[in-house]
């Protein structure tokens, strides 16, 4: 997941061209999701960290942006299902779920640090490398967003919608299928 492209007119980045670029340095079976950042490759690194990493050098070296990089596995997408508490609400909205991605797991206290006070009415879960947010009027009029949570936790986050959430766990089913 890359964070801050396209959005705005800034870091502009055309899929077709990343999409070139990442199978120059050597992925395979790279797939994009929309224009914000959401890119599939298929790689023998097992270390996300590293795969991270490169796709980061790649995308400044080719496009001259600075672009924060979360990488995240299917199983993380599977557990945001599993582990997403408020989707156990009864008519939950989903169009107010979303998810930060976070670069690191974050610790048992973590929760302390976000300060849920300073976001309410808006709520937030902690779940390892992801946290479920549910936004109580959407997330253009909140202060939990991707700079609070990496001020209040020194991380890198990206966040997507509930939508996004789930095409992206689709594209990884529909990948197997190839």
């Amino acid at each position: 997941l890359l964070r801050g492209i396209n959005v705005s007119g800034h870091s502009m980045i055309k899929m077709e061209a990343l999409k070139s670029a990442l199978e120059a340095i050597g992925f395979h079976n790279v797939q994009t999701y929309i224009q914000s950042g959401n890119v599939f490759v298929d790689t023998h690194e097992e270390s996300g960290a590293a795969v991270g990493f490169k796709i980061k050098q790649e995308i400044f070296k080719v496009f001259g942006h600075e672009v924060p990089v979360v990488v995240i596995t299917e199983d993380d997408l599977k557990n945001c299902f599993k582990n997403n508490p408020f989707l156990k609400e009864k008519q939950v909205d989903t169009k107010k779920l979303y998810v930060a991605f976070l670069s690191s797991t974050l610790q048992g206290n973590s929760m302390n640090d976000l300060k849920t006070s300073q976001f309410k009415p808006d709520e937030a879960s902690i779940d390892g490398n992801k946290i479920f947010i549910k936004y109580a009027v959407g997330a253009g009029k909140t202060r939990l967003d991707q700079k609070y949570i990496e001020k209040k936790l020194n991380v890198i986050a990206t966040i997507r919608n509930w939508n996004t959430v789930t095409q992206l766990l689709q594209i990884f089913e529909d990948r197997k299928i190839v």
